[in-house]
């Protein structure tokens, strides 16, 4: 018996909810770039983690399969992510976003 199967999967959904709604809340209050980053990815990892309960719930590996390319793009994601943070301290000497205003045109 598969140790997922033994959670029912109420279980997964609250938590993976409740991580999301974190995600969600970081990403509206928060003004600093790399909190913002991170609240993303803690979205993006909730949805990941829902996908492979599902799929094992289901025994298909297509969810698995699903997750791992969601993995590559959110590793992608953040190396762009990074890079670009990087250039808007060295513009602005600052990562908040309120400060992203000076960038305007």
């Amino acid at each position: 018996m598969n140790t997922l199967t033994t959670i029912p999967i109420n279980h997964y959904l609250i938590f993976c909810s409740m991580l999301f709604s974190i995600g969600v809340i970081g990403v509206l209050i928060k003004r600093n770039a790399l909190v913002i980053l991170m609240s993303v990815e803690l979205m993006i990892n909730s949805v990941n983690l829902l996908l492979a309960a599902f799929s094992a719930y289901s025994n298909d590996p297509a969810g698995q399969i699903f997750v791992f390319f969601i993995m590559v793009v959110a590793a992608a994601e953040v190396a762009i992510g990074l890079a670009i943070f990087v250039l808007i301290y060295k513009t602005t000497h600052s990562i908040d976003i309120d400060v992203l205003n000076k960038l305007k045109w």
